[in-house]
């Protein structure tokens, strides 16, 4: 009996570590971008859901100003909400690591957090959707023709201070970027790269993907990308 005992009490710790591995998922951290809104992720929110994600599991920083684009920098209150989530996922991830899934702005926002916190080695993926790590022609050459504080210093402007501090951080275990060559934002002056690489792509990344969607579509029409990067 004993023996038997033994047995089954092994057996339904076994099945209770298997449902509890499985159960046990990385945080995930949705970064939107310049003047959007946490809502701007609902595909991707609602495809977690559906995955067995549940919401304490997956954060949703609201950073910036909504009605001033020009506005929004790299520095000083914009970072705060972004640093604040990645820090809260980080400490809730039942796995002790996280995903990050950032677009546009908050591509460069979340990479400067991952980089000031030192907490790459808690990043598994890194996911970054439609963003100007290499800088905007738009936003002109910095310091040159740089005309607000997006494109400013701490901003978007090819060779600010900002990207070149940036450029080459550790991001995480696994880095993987989503892209278009017809992106209104990055791809606004005709021209999407930046020294002969889309200015979308990450440096030391694993693999790049192209649609052909516009600046907006790349977040919301590829959620299925999305989660199946960060499984």
């Amino acid at each position: 009996m004993k023996i038997i005992f033994s047995l089954l009490v092994m057996l339904i710790s076994s099945v209770s570590f298997n449902a509890f591995a499985n159960s046990c998922k990385d945080a995930v951290v949705l970064v939107h971008g310049n003047t959007a809104s946490p809502n701007s992720w609902d595909n991707t929110y609602d495809l977690l859901i559906d995955e067995g994600y549940s919401p304490s599991e997956i954060f949703r920083p609201d950073w910036g100003s909504k009605s001033c684009a020009v506005c929004n920098n790299h520095s000083g209150s914009e970072e705060t909400p972004v640093r604040q989530g990645i820090n809260d996922a980080i400490a809730q991830s039942c796995t002790g690591k996280i995903d990050i899934i950032g677009h546009s702005m908050g591509v460069t926002l979340a990479a400067q957090q991952v980089s000031k916190l030192a907490v790459s080695s808690s990043v598994d993926t890194f996911v970054g959707i439609a963003g100007a790590l290499r800088g905007l022609w738009s936003c002109g050459v910095y310091p040159y023709n740089v005309w607000n504080s997006t494109c400013g210093y701490y901003g978007l402007s090819v060779q600010s201070p900002f990207l070149d501090s940036l450029y080459g951080t550790p991001l995480g275990d696994k880095v993987y970027s989503i892209k278009s060559n017809i992106d209104q934002i990055v791809c606004s002056t005709g021209v999407c790269s930046v020294g002969g690489v889309h200015s979308s792509r990450i440096w030391n990344e694993d693999a790049s993907y192209t649609y052909v969607l516009g600046h907006f579509g790349l977040q919301t029409d590829t959620a299925t990308q999305q989660v199946n990067l960060i499984q």
